[in-house]
C-alpha cells in the first residue's frame, strides 16, 4: 500500500515556488467551487494542495485574498471583453458584447468556475465585495473607457445588469424556456437591448 504524500512544511525552494503557487490556486478554485466561500478554509485549501497552511498565507495572505486570486484566474477569459467590443463599429457593439459574454458562459471550461464565483458572491458579503471590485475595476471601467458616449460607466453597468441577469436565469437558476433556448435566438433578442443601454439616446 502506497503511503500518502506528506504535506510540505515551510517555504519551497525557488524552483518549486511557481508550481506550488499554481497548485494552491488550483486547490482553492476546487474548494470554493465545491464548498462555497463560507465553508472553505485556508486549512482545507492547504490540505487539498498538499502543503502547510503557512504556505497559503505566504503566497496569498487571508482567505479573502486567496478567493480574489482564484477568481481573477477563473474570470480571466471575461476580462478580454473590452478588447472584443473594441473590434468593430459602435452601432454593433451590443451584439459583440452579448455574444462574447454569453459565449464565456456557454463554454463548460469557463462556466464551471464562473458558477462557483457567482454562487459565493450571492451567499457571502465578503465574496460579493471581491467579485464587485474585480468586475468594476477590471471589466466595467475598461469597457466604459472604450465608449465615447455620455454616462459611459452607468450605461455599461446597465448593459452588464442585463447580461448578468440573463446568465443567472439561463445558467444558474435554469428557468425555462430561457435555459434551453437556442443561443442565436437569445443573442438576436438581447443584443438590441444591450445596444440601447450602451449607445441609445
Amino acid at each position: 500500500m502506497t503511503e500518502p504524500t506528506p504535506r510540505r512544511r515551510g517555504r519551497p525552494p525557488r524552483a518549486e515556488s511557481g508550481d506550488t503557487r499554481d497548485r494552491i490556486l488550483g486547490a482553492a478554485r476546487k474548494e470554493f467551487s465545491e464548498r462555497g466561500y463560507e465553508k472553505t478554509s485556508v486549512r482545507g485549501i492547504a490540505k487539498a494542495a498538499g502543503v502547510d497552511s503557512a504556505l497559503v498565507h505566504h503566497y496569498f495572505g487571508t482567505k479573502e485574498q486567496v478567493f480574489e486570486a482564484a477568481v481573477s484566474v477563473a474570470f480571466a477569459p471575461a476580462l478580454a471583453a473590452p478588447d472584443a467590443i473594441a473590434e468593430g463599429p459602435l452601432d454593433t457593439v451590443g451584439e459583440r458584447l452579448t455574444r462574447f459574454v454569453l459565449g464565456v458562459w456557454e463554454n463548460p471550461a469557463t462556466r464551471t468556475p464562473l458558477l462557483a464565483i457567482v454562487r459565493s458572491a450571492v451567499n457571502n458579503d465578503t465574496a460579493a465585495a471581491v467579485f464587485r471590485r474585480l468586475i468594476a475595476a477590471q471589466l466595467l471601467r475598461r469597457i466604459a473607457g472604450r465608449l465615447d458616449v455620455p454616462d459611459a460607466e452607468l450605461r455599461v453597468e446597465l448593459a452588464a445588469a442585463q447580461l448578468v441577469g440573463t446568465a443567472m436565469l439561463r445558467y444558474v437558476i435554469k428557468v425555462e424556456p430561457l435555459a434551453s433556448a437556442d443561443l442565436e435566438r437569445i443573442v438576436a433578442l438581447l443584443a438590441p437591448v444591450v445596444q440601447g443601454h450602451l449607445t441609445g439616446e
